[in-house]
């Protein structure tokens, strides 16, 4: 599957769920577990995404279902559909995403939730808790992430204690989210 950079990073940010949610659908006998799973993504917001995902479970497996979603779940949705069609074009759940993708794709979520969307805050913040587990450089960029989404944008602020390549990825987003800020 050929992803543009901004859909495959969301891809693997969510690798686990879609192989999760693919797995399960193609078992007879996962109800009850594509259930919990599918409760607990309807607990997190993506209630539009979990409507989806049981059309699928209900063997409708056409795109027009997921026209209407927003650009994440319909992404996530996208991979889904193609992973019940070919189990080969499922995301490694164990490979790190790629860093040179994170800048565009964190800048939008940053953007969206400093807007008020819940749905990337919700994501954002759970990005930035698994940023803060892997540590190093990753952990520190978690640590702005906040501050970012209330509207900091001074680059001497954000990057005062921060180690080059943590910079590096803080001025990227910045420059992202100042492409962001002129539309």
């Amino acid at each position: 599957m050929n992803i543009p950079d901004r859909n495959q990073q969301i891809v693997q940010a969510h690798a686990g769920f879609i192989c999760q949610t693919v797995a399960l659908l193609q078992r007879s006998d996962a109800k009850a577990e594509l259930d919990a799973l599918l409760q607990s993504a309807a607990d997190s917001g993506w209630t539009a995404l979990v409507g989806a995902i049981r059309q699928f479970a209900n063997g409708q497996r056409e795109l027009h279902l997921i026209q209407n979603l927003d650009d994440e779940d319909r992404v996530i949705a996208e991979a889904i559909l193609h992973g019940l069609r070919d189990p080969r074009s499922l995301p490694d759940p164990n490979k790190k995403a790629d860093p040179t993708l994170a800048a565009p794709g964190l800048a939008h979520m940053i953007h969206a939730a400093g807007r008020g969307d819940v749905q990337a805050l919700t994501l954002i913040s759970q990005m930035a808790e698994q940023m803060s587990k892997v540590g190093g450089d990753m952990a520190q960029v978690a640590g702005i992430i906040r501050p970012m989404i209330n509207g900091e944008r001074d680059a001497d602020k954000l990057c005062a204690h921060l180690d080059t390549r943590s910079q590096q990825l803080v001025l990227q987003i910045l420059d992202e989210l100042g492409k962001r800020d002129l539309h």
